[in-house]
């Protein structure tokens, strides 16, 4: 049999889960793909992901063109472009498109691992100051 107690916390962890649930007309992944510019983006990380760095870069190039609905993505696209762009000894290209992913998402950090790599670590970090 349940206290009262946890019946009560029961029901205040119901009514915290449903509010924190997202609308129901928030659009999901499956309405989004199909957007050009999204589907750049995914285009161009798969490119990048695959060494394809000239189709990525144009992919990622048109993403952005294509005008990406979400801050996040577009720093990712940034992010993407910036590492293209530090591989191919393009520096000041590299760090104004860490500034851009910084402008896009002012929450925008690369992972441990990305920040210490040791071509785009240091463009990063000086941009980070």
């Amino acid at each position: 049999m349940k206290s009262r107690f946890a019946c009560v916390a029961s029901a205040f962890v119901l009514s915290l889960t449903a509010c924190a649930l997202p609308p129901t007309d928030a659009p999901g992944l499956m309405d989004v793909a199909d957007r050009p510019a999204e589907k750049a983006l995914l285009a161009g990380i798969r490119a990048y992901d695959d060494a394809q760095y000239p189709q990525a870069e144009q992919q990622l190039v048109l993403a952005l063109k294509s005008a990406l609905a979400s801050p996040r993505d577009q720093a990712a696209a940034h992010k993407h472009l910036a590492f293209i762009y530090c591989t191919s000894e393009r520096l000041s290209g590299c760090e104004a498109e860490f500034r851009a992913a910084r402008a896009a998402d002012p929450k925008f950090t690369l992972s441990k691992s990305e920040a210490g790599h040791p071509v785009w670590g240091p463009v990063y970090q000086r941009v980070q100051q």
